[in-house]
């Protein structure tokens, strides 16, 4: 099960909104603990979230989205919907593209459901390792939060490390902290571990113990699918997400329809 930070990561939608559908009853968590309150969702519930969020992003209203939702709206209606307002959405202004995204995005997880070969997943160590970093919040786990954070904060460290005069040894690595402000982000490339003068920050990334991993292939705007097949396959094959998610651009070009991203999620048995 996935506590409500981790349900909101993998899904790309805030908790603050989690908690409305719960709420309104349109998502129940799968088991709420008794004593601490704590909200635990299942990997399987990421189909009716995505229900949820294409259907709010068609315009209608949330009362509206459980009626059709209670009336159960077969994927191929619900896609013929979608498909609807991406053509819609391409003829409005370049703002709204970043919701075009999300849609297509959404979309895509609807049709790719359980269609992933385990074989995608591994199951592996990191390694440790010494990084330059810099950090900025993001209100939410929404890609249009945190895509307007994660850019700029590689082309400044970038910049920074170039600088600096210092060396990089690898790809870079953005990875999230939940704070009561919103979502710390984290933008780290390894660096030599000897450094002068610098103004960014240097610290060791710690290791991951046991991390289940797959790698997303185009933008990252298009990476919802690739983290849902990721949770699903960790429920289905007996683990726990220990934390959220790391991401490692292991290939970055101008057109991002050819970047090469790992994501890479620490986990355990569920018996440990």
């Amino acid at each position: 099960m996935f506590g409500i930070g981790e349900f909101a990561s993998v899904g790309r939608v805030s908790v603050r909104m989690l908690r409305r559908y719960d709420a309104l009853g349109l998502l129940r968590p799968a088991h709420v603990d008794a004593v601490t309150g704590y909200r635990l969702y299942e990997a399987h519930q990421l189909s009716r979230l995505n229900r949820i969020v294409a259907l709010k992003d068609l315009g209608f209203t949330l009362a509206q989205v459980q009626v059709i939702l209670d009336e159960k709206v077969n994927t191929g209606e619900l896609n013929g919907m979608l498909r609807l307002r991406h053509a819609e959405l391409e003829s409005q202004i370049t703002a709204d593209s970043a919701r075009l995204r999300q849609v297509e995005a959404r979309i895509l997880s609807i049709e790719r459901e359980g269609a992933l070969p385990a074989s995608d997943v591994q199951i592996k160590e990191i390694p440790a390792v010494r990084v330059a970093e810099l950090t900025a919040l993001a209100p939410d786990f929404e890609p249009e939060s945190i895509s307007p954070v994660v850019g700029p904060l590689f082309s400044d460290l970038v910049r920074r490390i170039n600088a600096a005069g210092a060396a990089t040894t690898g790809a870079g690595v953005a990875y999230y902290d939940e704070t009561p402000d919103g979502i710390l982000v984290h933008a780290a490339i390894p660096v030599t571990a000897a450094l002068g003068g610098h103004d960014f920050a240097v610290l060791d990334l710690p290791g991951i113990e046991q991390a289940a991993t797959i790698v997303h292939h185009g933008p990252m705007d298009q990476v919802m699918p690739t983290g849902e097949a990721l949770a699903r396959w960790i429920d289905e094959n007996g683990y726990r997400p220990l934390g959220l998610l790391r991401e490692v651009y292991l290939e970055v070009a101008d057109d991002q329809e050819n970047w090469v991203t790992e994501l890479q999620a620490p986990v355990a048995r569920q018996n440990d």
